[in-house]
């Protein structure tokens, strides 16, 4: 189907309308919540005499200064965080579905220390992510994920949060958090969710478009085991390394594992932490990237086990992700997934994942049944009318820490798309990534990179006219 490019004006409007109604509508309730957890001191005289503007720049100046007042350590239950967070995307082995059970919730953000010191539970916040990526593809670095279009500069994301996360430190009463996002850029094709505003993508292929890619409600129940946290709603297919909200991540662009794997369901999941080291899930959707009222939508079960050591140098986490009967629908992939974190030293740590995806009864490539919209059939033996369609990925990442702004990435990823229905060419692909990620304060991340990547089989690259394709690619994240 041809690109065409929807005109950006009309979603950004969207976006900065929420902002200011989040704004001129909020700061009296957020300003009246108590909170559960200790945050930040009361506001000096001078800082409560400064307009909003002028918190805002005070804010940043001191972060980018390194002058920011140090804040204490935050309250937590249970192991201690294995890493430092920044540098890395996540100060504890991650897990999807939840928030980190026994973990307090005092970050501030600029946008609400401007709004009324950072002293409510409900925050609001988020970043704006322009890219810009050279590549020897002329057209397309598909299946590349982020830069998707080649040797171009835009605007990836721009997104913003509500939330209020529950306070799991506590062992005394239910809490209920919950999360909303708001996403415009190019990057919403890869959280279209069927069913929610996923016409932009699906049906009429626009480059930049908008995406509410999360809706759900967390409620923390203290008295199960040493806490559960139950989600209902829309949120993100739960295993793996890398995630669909750029700061989540290593590296600006993303493995081939992850472009072709589930991105958000919905559905209810409880997270039940057992033991300072065992974590079990278990819930039920209605399948991958489609919403419960689509022709599409099945129920579907995910279940996973995570583990840590008591050194907390390794954390082992194993899913079964949306499984039914595998027959074909958009996107209803049955996902089986483990990921392994090794940790070195204080400054050294391996991320590595594995995940094997099939569907059944997919349609055969020149064969008489249509596939879904904007999606890939199946290269099927001669004269099969559908087919079972497997791929198998893993990737690996070593990181290495170099102060408490910079850090060391490098990625290398095998993926077997062995009849094409992920990527459109069935082949085998390798890809290599070495990045150098650097932070200005906490609030703004420049990830410079380095990307080869081979396709072994067949053509695959630049609407499968080149082998091989060669990226330098940066993202710039600023946080507000």
């Amino acid at each position: 189907m041809a690109s065409q490019r929807m005109c950006p004006g009309s979603y950004m409007k969207l976006l900065l309308s929420l902002v200011v109604c989040f704004i001129a509508c909020g700061v009296h309730s957020f300003a009246q919540e108590q909170p559960a957890v200790p945050l930040p001191e009361n506001p000096s005289p001078k800082q409560a005499t400064q307009s909003f503007w002028g918190k805002l720049d005070e804010f940043y100046r001191e972060d980018w200064h390194g002058t920011a007042p140090d804040s204490p350590a935050p309250p937590r239950r249970g192991l201690p965080q294995p890493l430092a967070s920044p540098p890395f995307p996540n100060s504890d082995w991650s897990y999807g579905g939840s928030p980190v059970i026994g973990e307090a919730d005092t970050n501030s953000y600029p946008l609400m220390t401007a709004i009324n010191g950072a002293q409510s539970r409900t925050k609001v916040y988020g970043w704006i992510s322009p890219t810009l990526n050279f590549s020897t593809s002329a057209h397309s670095n598909s299946p590349a994920v982020d830069d998707v279009y080649s040797n171009r500069f835009e605007l990836n994301q721009a997104v913003l949060y509500v939330e209020r996360l529950p306070n799991s430190v506590q062992r005394e009463h239910v809490d209920v958090g919950y999360h909303l996002t708001a996403l415009y850029g190019t990057d919403y094709r890869f959280t279209t969710n069927k069913g929610y505003l996923g016409s932009q993508w699906i049906d009429h292929n626009h480059e930049y478009g908008f995406d509410p890619v999360l809706e759900y409600i967390d409620v923390y129940i203290p008295q199960v085991a040493k806490g559960m946290n139950i989600r209902a709603g829309r949120y993100i297919s739960i295993p793996g390394i890398e995630a669909q909200l750029t700061p989540n991540n290593y590296i600006f662009s993303h493995s081939l594992l992850y472009s072709v794997d589930p991105f958000t369901d919905t559905g209810v999941l409880a997270t039940v932490q057992l033991t300072d080291r065992w974590l079990l899930q278990a819930g039920i959707t209605g399948g991958h990237d489609v919403a419960l009222w689509t022709r599409d939508a099945k129920p579907s079960g995910t279940a996973c086990v995570s583990y840590t050591t008591a050194s907390v140098n390794d954390n082992l986490y194993l899913c079964a992700n949306g499984l039914n009967s595998g027959k074909y629908a958009y996107n209803n992939l049955q996902q089986y997934d483990g990921t392994w974190y090794h940790r070195f030293s204080k400054t050294w740590h391996i991320a590595t994942e594995a995940w094997y995806m099939y569907q059944r009864d997919v349609p055969s490539t020149g064969g008489p049944i249509t596939p879904e919209a904007n999606t890939n059939a199946a290269t099927c033996h001669p004269g099969l009318r559908t087919c079972l369609a497997p791929e198998y990925a893993i990737v690996n990442y070593v990181n290495k820490q170099l102060s408490a702004h910079d850090f060391l990435s490098f990625r290398s990823d095998f993926l077997n798309d062995k009849k094409g229905q992920r990527t459109g060419v069935n082949t085998k692909y390798t890809e290599n990534t070495m990045m150098l990620s650097h932070w200005i304060g906490s609030t703004v991340q420049i990830r410079p990179e380095v990307r080869f990547e081979h396709a072994w089989d067949r053509n695959a690259y630049d609407r499968a006219t080149r082998q091989s394709q060669f990226t330098v690619a940066s993202d710039l994240i600023l946080h507000f």
